[in-house]
């Protein structure tokens, strides 16, 4: 069994010196776009969610496709797409037999809208072993119009899938009202019979959904109404979470994030889908702008060690940027929920449109599915600084750091490695007691040095090993000489 330490933030960290975190950028694929909008019913093409079988190694993908305004069945003005891969670099649309568009019977489309007040939107999908239903293996949620004894109301829908092409709706809907109308955001919230659609602190009309392994729960995060300096509704969007134990009873959306003063008056959060892993977790948050171009969209990394309280600490630097100008996703990119994690790397699969989000026009724009791919688990790392010189210090220090990790049982361990680049440079342990005194034959002189790149680099000394160590708790401590450390590994 084996755990990991991300050093994306300090939760595991004592203290350190001498040091700086860098965020990595995941790269773009070569092979990008994946998926065109080449079909009649794909004038434009966004919202994804993927899965890859860890067993057969097959990739399933939806996407949301706008049919533009031509259409004359309202059912069909978005709908959910789906294809399939083998390397999840080559994807197919299979021709079901499912849903006809005009003269076309077979067509890769799984699931249409209600056909109510406005569009039918998104489609946020997991896959979800534990339930012991068959038929609802597949899970979805997004956004639609609902017919209810009190009137017609948007707000979120459910649907389930044994295979993820054949989806049968949840029948009972909205299961939470959402606030809608931008006619009517100039006007306070009041309790008149005549605004049903004006739901404060509501989500909005989009949905990226996971199972939260700390809670046992399923979280919904997205977009939610947030109200503006003068108190009427609909100024700009924040980060909502909902949760639910069975994904048919949701909870009272909470407010978790909002922009703040550090934010341009003009920046909001789009939606903010959010993943876990390794024990912390990380959103994918779709910082909007909406005085360019229509309202375009990069990519902010954010980090939660318990799924409520957020942290923003790489505001200065986009985790994923729009592309150059021209390609697909040169305006907007949508993320989701549902990143593929392989062995030696992580898939970060996106939507994405060659103009603003908000003030696009569907018809004329590009648009489709593209690929950006991370090293395993390094999300940031920890980098010496080019030069520390303070009066504390003997002498002037360059490219010289070190980290001192917070006290554990090191001799539960068979073995302990970094995810490392020390390509430049060298990398050096020791222990420290939890007094801080250097443990003897653990020492800096003592260590192995680490010289190379690698996720699993072996952390050893010359004469003794983790086995010879006490039952006491120690603090590691890593040396940094011109090299930089993305993660560490527990092996039990």
């Amino acid at each position: 069994m084996q755990h990991t330490y991300l050093f994306a933030d300090d939760h595991h960290i004592l203290y350190r010196s001498g040091t700086q975190r860098i965020m990595t950028s995941p790269k773009r694929h070569s092979s990008n776009p994946l998926i065109l909008p080449d079909k009649p019913w794909e004038v434009a093409i966004g919202w994804t969610s993927i899965y890859h079988n860890p067993e057969t190694g097959k990739y399933q993908l939806w996407y949301q496709s706008y049919c533009g305004k031509s259409v004359q069945d309202k059912r069909y003005g978005c709908v959910v797409c789906y294809a399939e891969s083998d390397d999840g670099i080559h994807f197919v649309k299979p021709d079901l037999d499912l849903f006809s568009f005009e003269n076309i019977e077979q067509t890769n489309i799984v699931l249409i809208g209600s056909g109510g007040h406005s569009f039918r939107y998104c489609n946020s999908v997991l896959v979800d072993d534990r339930h012991p239903d068959p038929n609802c293996r597949y899970k979805m949620t997004y956004f639609d119009w609902a017919q209810t004894d009190e009137g017609e109301f948007p707000g979120l829908h459910v649907a389930f899938s044994p295979d993820g092409t054949h989806w049968n709706k949840y029948p009972e809907a909205p299961l939470l009202k959402i606030a809608y109308g931008q006619g009517k955001r100039d006007l306070p919230l009041t309790t008149d019979t005549d605004r049903p659609w004006a739901v404060s602190l509501s989500m909005s009309d989009a949905s990226d959904v996971f199972f939260d392994p700390t809670r046992q729960v399923y979280a919904w995060y997205g977009k939610m109404w947030i109200d503006g300096p003068d108190g009427r509704m609909g100024w700009k969007h924040a980060m909502g979470r909902t949760e639910s134990t069975d994904f048919i009873n949701w909870t009272t959306p909470q407010l978790v994030c909002a922009p703040d003063d550090n934010d341009l008056p003009h920046v909001e959060f789009h939606t903010t889908p959010v993943f876990y892993h390794q024990g912390l977790y990380l959103c994918l948050n779709q910082l909007l702008n909406r005085a360019e171009d229509g309202g375009v969209i990069n990519i902010e990394l954010m980090l939660s060690r318990d799924g409520l309280n957020w942290n923003r600490p790489f505001r200065n630097t986009f985790f994923l940027a729009r592309g150059d100008s021209g390609n697909f996703d040169s305006g907007s990119i949508f993320t989701n929920a549902t990143p593929v994690i392989l062995e030696h790397e992580i898939r970060f699969y996106y939507g994405a449109y060659s103009s603003g989000a908000t003030g696009a026009n569907n018809d004329e724009q590009k648009s489709g599915v593209g690929l950006a791919t991370l090293p395993k688990d390094r999300f940031a790392c920890i980098a010496p600084l080019p030069k520390s010189d303070l009066p504390t210090q003997q002498e002037p220090l360059e490219n010289i750091g070190q980290i001192t990790l917070k006290p554990t049982q090191i001799n539960q361990y068979k073995q302990i490695t970094l995810n490392a680049d020390a390509t430049n440079g060298t990398l050096y342990t020791e222990l420290l007691s939890e007094s801080g005194q250097r443990v003897p034959g653990y020492t800096k002189e003592d260590s192995v040095p680490i010289q190379g790149d690698a996720f699993d680099h072996t952390i050893a000394w010359k004469n003794h090993t983790l086995q010879d160590l006490d039952d006491r708790a120690y603090m590691m401590r890593i040396h940094l000489d011109n090299a930089v450390v993305y993660a560490m590994n527990f092996s039990t």
